[in-house]
């Protein structure tokens, strides 16, 4: 069974950086999705199993970078904005940008950026 935790969410103002985690009970591709209320799961950055392929949404390419050491992935959030506000999920085993693809998931960690 594979177990993804994530962390370091919370709330912050704009302009703001954050730094959220996700643990992995194994080496996996991985993604970083996220949800505002009343809105669609959307994808945000992914990762493959080792760190050398990366691909981004166009709403945070240059101000997220995602990483990884080894089972544990990183998305550093920088210059954060309202917008940024949602619920994001740690997500594990697939490829690509559609949450369709990915049969592990987080149980999620919350970001809010104040205006």
């Amino acid at each position: 069974q594979v177990q993804l935790v994530e962390s370091g969410g919370g709330l912050v103002q704009t302009g703001g950086s954050l730094r959220l985690s996700c643990a992995a009970s194994g080496r996996y591709s991985m993604a970083w999705f996220r949800q505002a209320p009343g809105k669609e799961r959307v994808f945000v950055s992914f990762i493959g199993w080792l760190g050398e392929n990366k691909n981004y949404a166009d709403a945070v390419k240059g101000r997220f970078t995602i990483s990884r050491d080894n089972a544990k992935v990183y998305l550093q959030m920088n210059s954060l904005k309202p917008e940024d506000t949602a619920l994001y999920y740690c997500a594990a085993g697939g490829l690509g940008t559609a949450s369709a693809n990915y049969p592990y998931w987080g149980q999620g960690t919350q970001v809010t950026v104040s205006s």
